[in-house]
């Protein structure tokens, strides 16, 4: 009877020890996920804050020109949009306007030194300059040929406008920097602006300066791992 019992005693005892094991290994793996939460709570909000704050500092170098221009900057997307497409090029055209270059001379320059600062200078993945068009052009024969058309121009037109800028004196010290980030794209009529249900063709025709951040890319993959 002694034996049985001491039989049973030693099977208790080692069930607690493995109940004592497991329980350290949940709570160790419940520590893990939880640091590895606060860990990204974090950077998220790290990444949050230093978009907010490059969205404050444009806006208070640009606020008094944006009505001017008749532009306006996006928080979310920290596009800065130049939305009247008379200013900006003729008819059809990739040449750009007299106007324009002194906006652009005036603009751009400032746009660098801004984002180029200490502070967001690493943050920044991409200057993307953007050219839009409606979906309209008059003598095509179909749908893609518009589409086609409008591609080719709204290229051409942000190649201008990229080769413009970076061209200009005052941005020969942060040449390297810059040519390392900013891009040309033209995206024809795939974006257009809608207004009351229908396309604003004046609204569609625009060049926006964009900006992706690091935060972009990282929070996509963090967006994929919680999935």
């Amino acid at each position: 009877m002694k034996k049985n019992e001491d039989h049973w005693m030693s099977i208790s005892d080692i069930m607690s020890g493995l109940m004592i094991v497991f329980m350290f290994i949940a709570v160790t793996f419940m520590m893990q996920v939880q640091n590895e939460q606060r860990q990204k709570n974090e950077m998220i909000y790290n990444y949050v804050e230093v978009k907010r704050e490059i969205y404050d500092a444009l806006f208070q170098e640009f606020k008094d020109d944006l009505p001017k221009w008749n532009a306006e900057l996006d928080e979310e997307t920290l596009t800065l949009r130049f939305k009247e497409p008379d200013i900006l090029f003729g008819v059809g055209s990739d040449i750009l306007t007299p106007k324009f270059q002194l906006i652009l001379d005036d603009f751009f320059p400032r746009y660098v030194k801004v984002i180029s600062q200490d502070n967001y200078k690493d943050y920044i993945d991409e200057i993307r300059i953007e050219g839009h068009t409606d979906p309209f052009w008059a003598g095509a024969e179909n749908r893609r040929q518009e589409y086609l058309n409008n591609m080719n121009l709204s290229q051409s037109r942000t190649l201008a406008v990229l080769t413009y800028a970076i061209n200009m004196p005052a941005l020969q010290d942060s040449l390297e920097w810059i040519i390392r980030r900013i891009t040309a794209n033209g995206l024809s009529s795939s974006q257009p602006i809608m207004a009351g249900g229908e396309i604003d063709a004046k609204l569609s025709r625009r060049v926006d300066f964009r900006i992706r951040t690091k935060a972009d890319e990282r929070l996509n993959e963090l967006a994929e791992r919680i999935d």
